[in-house]
């Protein structure tokens, strides 16, 4: 009876400091004590919690003496030292009863915040914008250019250049190096005297820099990348870029004004051209190989700050309806409104775009910072309905490939474009239209379209090869496909993958051996590039 005695009395004690514990816990809507111990305090259960229960005492243990009220006086260190290790921790850090859903209050705890994923940095750049003072076309090209084509003409004669080179760089030396010193005198990179040593020195990492500089790229020194790509087209490749250059060249009748803007698409550049020199250079997106920019001659006349944006029908039927198939709300968020021909504003709710009927309404665009246009436009009326302008997508200029507009052009810089064109015409602060008084006036947010007072010549030309007044040839890829080496390849790549769909099918027959056929890399955009 003495044991069950004492053991009914450490059960009370533990008891009692638990159901103290609990009472002393705060309520869920009232706010957290403050932290003085690392135990965590449990959660209440009101179920154990009493009102007869005592006040918290300040004690860590407590009191035993009343409930080990046992006879014998050996009986009393049992009671007293028993629940002194036990009752205590089990008031301070007991779980609650496992029927419960509380859970024990969490101890805020300071976390590192997780480092913010950084994205690789994008390759560097292998094309370059021109610093070339000569026009891509003047007075002088279709002539410089049909020389050229001569000259490469009597290179393929002679036998040509090695097509096959490794990437090379200062340092490296032997044959490889050798054939490429050949190669580079042949162009004009390199003087012919310094042609026959096998190991790499500066001149011809200045030679290498020429070569780039006349491709496009930017000059490394290094032959790898586009470089080494370029490098490796054969003589004939490049002699027949020259020669539809030259016959594209023939069918113009510029007329050379002071004044005029060029636009070489596969060169994806601007050139602003006055008294026969270009005076600035400008990156340009044009359009992809599914919508090219065409070959024109027009006049800018107009500039057009905070335009609006007329959708082409041709949009309008591939990626509008589509677009408003799966989420109705799309012009809504991209500003654009739903016009009859009377101008009326119609709901897009009302119209069917399931069908390609809704192609028979006018879709335009608000001016802001959305708009597909930018803050600017430069108007050349022309048949085509092509034009320049900013673009909101200011991105795409730092890539390599700037095939990626639907036909149009889009000019980086094109604030400074525009006050170069508007030289001539009074207006804006001072009576001049600088970069800062166009910016002003877009900044109101009102369409305002200045005219011109001469207009400004401008040709959109494709010139994959072609010679400047100075006798430097040059040579950028046919991402159109329109040249003949173009055809004739695409023709040869036919013609070899019909064989071999011929041969899978007849397997027990002895095919001829077919020639290696020598794809330009003129074909990289049909690779994904």
């Amino acid at each position: 009876m003495r044991v069950s005695r004492h053991l009914l009395a450490g059960v009370a004690v533990a008891a009692l400091g638990l159901g103290t514990a609990l009472a002393d816990e705060p309520s869920q809507t009232a706010p957290p004590p403050p932290v003085v111990s690392s135990t965590p305090l449990p959660a209440p259960v009101a179920a154990v919690a009493t009102p007869e229960a005592p006040k918290p005492a300040a004690a860590p243990s407590p009191q035993p003496a009343k409930p080990a009220a046992a006879p014998a006086p050996t009986a009393t260190p049992a009671v007293t030292s028993a629940p002194s290790p036990v009752a205590t921790p089990a008031a301070a850090a007991a779980p609650p009863p496992s029927g419960s859903a509380e859970s024990p209050a969490p101890i805020p705890v300071d976390v590192a915040p997780k480092p913010k994923r950084r994205r690789p940095a994008p390759p560097p750049l292998q094309t370059a914008l021109s610093t070339s003072p000569y026009p891509t076309l003047s007075p002088e090209t279709l002539d410089a250019t049909r020389r050229a084509e001569q000259r490469y003409a009597h290179i393929v004669e002679e036998g040509g250049w090695a097509t096959d080179l490794p990437s090379l760089h200062p340092g490296s030396r032997g044959e490889a190096v050798l054939r490429l010193r050949r190669h580079l005198a042949l162009e004009g990179d390199l003087p012919s005297s310094n042609a026959s040593r096998p190991r790499w020195d500066g001149g011809l990492t200045a030679a290498v820099k020429h070569f780039q500089e006349r491709m496009g790229l930017r000059e490394t020194g290094y032959v790898s990348g586009d470089t080494l790509k370029a490098i490796n087209v054969s003589a004939e490749a490049r002699r027949q870029e020259l020669a539809a250059s030259a016959a594209r060249l023939s069918m113009m009748h510029p007329e050379f004004e002071r004044r005029y803007v060029v636009v070489n698409i596969p060169s994806t550049q601007v050139e602003a051209v006055e008294d026969g020199r270009v005076v600035h250079h400008y990156i340009a997106i044009v359009g992809n190989p599914d919508h090219p920019s065409p070959e024109i001659t027009a006049h800018i006349s107009v500039i057009n700050l905070n335009p609006t944006w007329t959708v082409p029908t041709s949009i309008i039927k591939k990626e509008i309806i589509p677009h408003m198939q799966r989420d109705p709300g799309y012009l809504a968020r991209m500003h654009i409104r739903v016009l009859d021909g009377q101008l009326h504003e119609i709901d897009p709710r009302s119209i069917n775009w399931s069908t390609d009927r809704a192609a028979n309404y006018i879709l335009r665009q608000d001016p802001g910072a959305g708009n597909a246009l930018g803050s600017i436009r430069i108007g050349m009326p022309n048949k085509l309905a092509v034009y320049m302008h900013d673009t909101p997508g200011k991105a795409m200029f730092g890539r390599d490939f700037r095939f990626l507009s639907h036909g149009c052009v889009r000019v980086q810089g094109v604030w400074d474009y525009a006050a170069w064109l508007l030289e001539d015409t009074p207006g804006g602060l001072d009576g001049q239209w600088t970069k800062e008084a166009l910016l002003e006036k877009m900044r109101t947010k009102e369409r305002i379209d200045i005219k011109l007072t001469r207009a400004v010549p401008v040709y959109w030309v494709y010139l994959t090869g072609w010679a400047n007044a100075d006798g430097v040839v040059n040579f950028r890829d046919d991402v159109y496909s329109i040249d003949p080496v173009a055809e004739a390849n695409a023709a040869a790549y036919a013609a070899k993958a019909q064989q071999e769909a011929t041969e899978a099918l007849s397997p027990a027959s002895t095919p001829t051996p077919a020639a290696p056929l020598s794809i330009s890399p003129i074909f990289n955009f049909l690779s994904g590039r």
